[in-house]
């Protein structure tokens, strides 16, 4: 059966290598025959790279337990480093900022400049050198946004029979080749978005089929089938030996999404399975089943893995055994500990006993009654509303009456959110570092408590006025 790799995207709320070392046996009973490590900033970088290492990237020896842990399931690790788009971990220090395509933003880099291809040389030599016997690896290549639209750029396509097109087939040769040169044993991988648009003769004529291996990725519930297997016929006819595909089973359904739709990731791969049953068995390498945690270097967190868990788990299933049934999701909720688990709402009733299964928990609390109940007292609360408007609190009015209605179920509210508040941070401290809790605490949480804390703050003030 074909390969099978689940994505970790380490660029926002990375988890501990300990957190790693008690799913990865859950990923491999699960259906998972490899990892797709997305460093970005928290690979333990040197030399004149130690600057894009994030505070808490791993240390080479958290590196190497987890690629010893992976290899020990039988995982095959496929690393991931940008090499031309989402370049922003890179770019965004002045020391590399000469090397953007476009001087104002950091996300591509720049395809003329020798520097540039000396800079991707020295990240992809670094992580090679913490990886043994890699079949494949990554090198990213999708959305460059913006490309062609640097002063170089524009003065390079300004010469006869120049395209866009050429520009980044040329770039992603260069770097393929470059991998190819010293690596002979590992075959590249490239996100397909770039390419999808060219026409067979812009590709053949590249040479780039030859060097790398495209992986095709739509994370929608809807896929044209059709337009797939016509895309991978196309890929072939241009030199393309195998293909990849990518799904997702979260972090594709909204920037800040803080809970995962099951049901939405579960399509999706039985779409994919649908292209796939279409495709001649011999083109096809495997599955990406990608897991984002931001939607770019600047972006907020969107779904935490160990909430996007249970979506993984039924993705992961439904592609080992070519679709979904009562009995496979059976076996899912034995394997996760959640039985009455729920795919088409966020609300599963029960709590689940894998890896960070209390963070699931918590944060649906948080997600789902936090604003709204904060909203409730706040706003539709006749005594709040009536009595202790923005304008009583600002003139520090109120009735000792309204005190004994409203205060009470003020400090209710506030204590019940604080505790479990404090549960999630404790539970958080078990799998991520002190910068992913606090970023997702100040994002979901600490602004709701923040609100009743001034209503309690003011309630106080009113209270000595009135004394």
């Amino acid at each position: 059966m074909w390969r099978r790799l689940v994505h970790l995207d380490l660029k926002g709320a990375a988890p501990r290598a300990q957190y790693l070392e008690q799913v990865l046996p859950l990923l491999r009973t699960l259906g998972a025959t490899g990892l797709l490590l997305e460093y970005e900033d928290t690979f333990p970088y040197t030399g004149p790279l130690e600057m894009l290492q994030a505070p808490h990237a791993y240390s080479p020896e958290e590196l190497q337990a987890l690629l010893s842990w992976a290899r020990a399931q039988g995982l095959d690790v496929v690393p991931l480093v940008q090499s031309f788009g989402h370049m922003e971990f890179v770019l965004k220090h002045r020391e590399f900022a000469h090397l953007r395509e476009v001087k104002e933003l950091p996300n591509a880099l720049n395809p003329h400049k020798e520097e540039s291809l000396a800079l991707v040389k020295a990240m992809i030599d670094q992580v090679m050198a913490l990886h043994e016997n890699l079949q494949w690896f990554h090198i990213g290549c999708d959305e460059v946004y913006y490309l062609g639209e640097g002063e170089e750029s524009k003065q390079w396509l300004q010469q006869q029979n120049n395209t866009p097109e050429k520009l980044c087939l040329s770039h992603i040769k260069a770097v393929a080749t470059c991998l190819a040169w010293s690596y002979p044993m590992v075959t590249p991988i490239v996100w397909d978005d770039m390419l999808r648009g060219m026409s067979e003769e812009t590709l053949a004529e590249s040479g780039v089929p030859q060097l790398v291996q495209p992986m095709i990725w739509d994370y929608a519930t809807d896929i044209n089938v059709e337009g797939k297997v016509q895309l991978i016929e196309k890929y072939r006819r241009c030199g393309f030996s195998k293909v990849w595909f990518a799904s997702a089973f979260k972090g594709a359904t909204g920037v800040n999404q803080s809970l995962t739709l099951i049901g939405h990731h579960l399509r999706n791969q039985l779409e994919w399975l649908q292209v796939a049953r279409r495709s001649p068995a011999d083109v096809l390498e495997g599955i990406a089943l990608t897991g984002w945690q931001r939607y770019d270097h600047f972006a907020v967190l969107c779904e935490l893995l160990p909430v996007g868990i249970p979506s993984l788990a039924v993705c992961l299933q439904a592609l080992k055994n070519g679709g979904y049934s009562e009995k496979i999701k059976e076996n899912v909720e034995n394997l996760l500990g959640m039985p009455n688990l729920e795919i088409e709402t966020f609300m599963s009733p029960s709590v689940g006993t894998f890896p960070g299964s209390s963070i699931l928990t918590l944060v649906t609390q948080i997600s789902f009654h936090l604003k709204s109940s904060v909203d409730e007292l706040l706003e539709k609360n006749r005594y709040a509303t009536g009595w202790f408007s923005p304008y009583h609190r600002k003139k520090r009015i109120i009735h000792p009456i309204i005190v004994h209605h409203f205060q009470p179920d003020a400090v209710r509210l506030f204590s019940k959110w604080n505790a479990v508040a404090q549960d999630l941070q404790a539970a958080m401290e078990q799998v991520f570092h002190r910068c992913a809790i606090e970023e997702w605490m100040e994002e979901n949480v600490h602004p709701h408590l923040q609100r009743l804390q001034e209503v309690l703050d003011d309630l106080d003030e009113a209270i000595r006025a009135q004394n």
